[in-house]
């Protein structure tokens, strides 16, 4: 089967969200479904994982088609870079606060990229954090700390 595989990375994709998708199915089906009329909680879960596993399907026969692709290599710095981002954030996030969190994280992540700039980096991470702010604690209502319990000291 590997040598009528022409797309590689269009097959692992599509492996990639055939797995996401019968997972989510798999943990959707604990909530009940309902009706088209009075949907549960389970209703949206599995129609998004179904469209999922269409997304897969469709790339996994896509990867068998039409001309083959060259060989893919990855780059382990920029793929370090969006992996350490993620973790700070995740570290970060309750101790430091979003805002804190988001900053790093955007800045740790856009090293990632070919060209670093770091004043536009800078702009972006203040922009993304004043709007993640604004809509998720704010508008949404989350209960994550803007700052947090690191921050104490400046603000009592």
């Amino acid at each position: 089967m590997m040598n009528r595989i022409r797309r590689p990375s269009d097959f692992f994709s599509g492996l990639i969200f055939l797995g996401v998708g019968v997972l989510a199915i798999v943990q959707a089906m604990d909530y009940p479904l309902g009706t088209l009329r009075t949907m549960g909680p389970g209703y949206f879960p599995i129609l998004v994982a179904v469209l999922l596993c269409g997304v897969g399907l469709t790339l996994v026969g896509k990867s068998t088609a039409g001309e083959g692709e060259e060989a893919v290599t990855i780059s382990l710095w920029p793929l370090l870079l969006v992996l350490g981002g993620l973790l700070a954030f995740a570290l970060l996030l309750l101790k430091a606060g979003l805002f804190a969190a988001i900053v790093l994280l955007v800045m740790i992540v856009s090293g990632a990229s070919g060209t670093y700039r770091p004043l536009a980096s800078a702009a972006l991470a203040l922009l993304l954090a004043v709007a993640c702010v604004a809509v998720f604690v704010l508008a949404l209502g989350q209960q994550l700390p803007v700052f947090g319990e690191w921050f104490d000291v400046l603000f009592r």
